[in-house]
């Protein structure tokens, strides 16, 4: 374990509630808790792993500051590998800031964003897929998104990683001999079919790591959902439906809606970040043409976008741009509006866009939503999120250091398959096993874990 100051922060969310917790970590941080602290017994001879009903007391003026119950946790089996205090306060914002003054007061020192994380991370106690997962968690949008956060944490993708890094270690081991043994043509031989048939199972299993990465990133980060059409077509109602809430404002005048407006509702277990766009026409009004420049920054930035049409008007030359904008994009076209006379040419939408999934819809009457949401749900999940026993990619980092991993290791193999020198081919799986260190952190710099925890939030 590594030597560290004692830290010291609140660990719940600032504002009124029943509870809130000081959080301290290091060589003092129960010294520090027993200053404070006026029980039955002295904290520092109480057993690990107990609660302890009694007082805050300011050692200065010997006020009481409030009545508490304190957890003390012993080194090594805590969260940071350190010692562990908290101190478990009434959850107003004045008894806790007096709190946490006091443990500064006596010795400590205000912890930095994620910084329990990061000495649980440096005192080997989780790695660093296991950290970012800690982090998904308190971020999750869906029960499904929570579960991948939490493989995460339980290691999950750490073993998986650790796995192909032993096998390419073995590779590396053989490959040593037929450099030492030079003179022994079956060595050599052997030493190549070793190689290509470890490297071609490292390369199965990154791929197959891969497949899981739209998914994953997904439930972790929420499907960009974009709505678009013409004014007054139903936009910001679809928003509301979807949502179960009058977020927008709807009215029967068109150019309603001047801006995006963004929320997060649960599809079957899949997050959708759900935007609501101005509607995309010609205009003079400047406040409107500005909503309508950011509904198309909006669309370029989607992963799906939910076209709206009128059943009950004609197509125009806005609904046309439109279209042809959207020939290439994964769309769901909504056909609104269908208790109305149909006056729109739904085979001319067809033939434009015929990659696009169509569904019907009476947003007034709730006809057709579940519809839609079953349409979400097949078009990126196949119906549904079958968790199992797949190790999902959610995060970008980990994506880009194992597709370079996967481009490494198929230029070892394509190396072996040429005839290409041992020593030779030994240049890429190395890449390719640092590369995979990266991921779990066995290779990461000073500067990217700096960065990476400063992402957290304060008590963390």
């Amino acid at each position: 374990m590594m030597e560290f100051d004692t830290i010291s922060s609140i660990s719940t969310p600032m504002g009124e509630g029943a509870i809130g917790i000081v959080r301290l970590s290091g060589t003092n941080a129960i010294k520090i808790a027993d200053t404070l602290y006026k029980g039955k017994f002295r904290l520092t001879e109480v057993e690990s792993h107990t609660m302890n009903y009694g007082h805050i007391i300011d050692p200065h003026s010997h006020d009481a500051i409030d009545e508490v119950m304190i957890a003390v946790m012993k080194a090594p089996k805590t969260y940071t590998s350190e010692d562990v205090v908290e101190i478990n306060c009434h959850g107003g914002i004045h008894s806790l800031q007096q709190v946490l003054q006091l443990t500064l007061k006596h010795g400590a020192r205000l912890a930095e964003p994620g910084e329990f994380t990061k000495r649980a991370f440096l005192n080997g106690r989780i790695d660093l897929t296991q950290a970012e997962g800690v982090m998904d968690i308190i971020h999750a949008k869906t029960s499904k998104a929570s579960k991948v956060a939490l493989q995460q944490i339980n290691g999950r993708l750490k073993m998986k990683i650790e796995t192909l890094r032993q096998y390419i270690l073995e590779i590396l081991a053989q490959v040593e001999v037929n450099i030492d043994y030079p003179e022994y043509d079956d060595v050599e031989e052997a030493t190549t079919e070793l190689l290509k048939t470890n490297a071609q199972y490292v390369s199965r299993e990154i791929t197959s790591l891969l497949q899981t990465a739209s998914q994953g990133k997904i439930m972790r980060d929420g499907l960009s959902t974009v709505i678009v059409g013409r004014p007054n077509v139903g936009k910001s109602s679809l928003l509301n439906a979807m949502i179960q809430d009058n977020k927008a404002i709807v009215t029967d005048v068109a150019g309603t809606t001047r801006d995006v407006l963004e929320e997060f509702v649960n599809i079957r277990g899949v997050p959708l970040r759900l935007i609501d766009t101005a509607g995309i026409r010609e205009t003079e009004d400047i406040v409107e043409k500005i909503g309508v420049e950011r509904s198309h920054t909006a669309l370029k930035q989607a992963d799906l976008v939910l076209y709206v049409i009128n059943q009950n008007e004609t197509l125009n030359e806005d609904d046309y741009r439109l279209m042809d904008y959207l020939k290439n994009e994964e769309v769901i076209v909504i056909i609104n509006k269908v208790d109305l006379e149909q006056r729109v040419n739904i085979d001319e939408i067809k033939s434009i866009l015929s990659n696009a999934e169509f569904v019907y819809t009476s947003i007034t009457t709730d006809q057709g939503i579940d519809e839609l949401e079953e349409s979400i749900a097949s078009l990126f999940f196949d119906g549904s999120v079958e968790m199992q026993d797949a190790t999902y990619l959610s995060n970008a980092r980990h994506i880009q250091l194992i597709e370079q991993a996967k481009e490494s290791i198929e230029d070892a193999l394509s190396s072996a398959e040429e005839g290409v020198p041992i020593d030779l081919v030994q240049i890429d799986l190395i890449k390719t096993w640092e590369l995979l260190g990266e991921v779990i952190g066995a290779q990461a710099d000073e500067g990217l874990i700096d960065q990476l925890f400063s992402q957290f939030c304060l008590g963390k």
